[in-house]
């Protein structure tokens, strides 16, 4: 069965940092790309930042550009998202979520975790 587990959200002052992790389960993680995507309070989902499972290529939404990280690690299963300077608007519900075709950076996902809350605010 196919899971995500994500972690590590949390309530931070403007300002700070969170890194949070989705840990991926059921599938062969090294193949598929990966991404972030966070749904704000009243707001439809935002896609955040994808990492390509090829050759580690990253891209991120203009509003996190400079500021948020992706990255994973093969071995452990596990996607990250550092976080830094976070402002009162990257408050929302993070999901990571698997791109439904293996390889192909589709864009569109098939499977998501729970979500990890992270709330900024002072």
């Amino acid at each position: 069965e196919v899971q995500l587990v994500e972690s590590g959200g949390d309530m931070v002052q403007p300002g700070g940092s969170l890194r949070l992790s989705c840990a991926a389960f059921g599938f062969s993680f090294s193949n598929y790309d990966m991404a972030w995507v966070r749904q704000a309070p009243g707001k439809g989902p935002e896609w955040v930042s994808d990492i390509r499972t090829a050759n580690g290529h990253t891209a991120y939404a203009d509003s996190v550009k400079d500021r948020f990280t992706i990255s994973r690690d093969n071995a452990r299963n596990t996607l990250y998202l550092q976080m830094n300077s976070l402002q009162p608007d990257d408050t929302a519900l993070y999901y990571c979520a698997r791109d439904i075709v293996p390889g192909w950076g589709t864009k569109a996902y098939d499977y998501w975790g729970q979500g990890t809350q992270v709330t900024v605010s002072s």
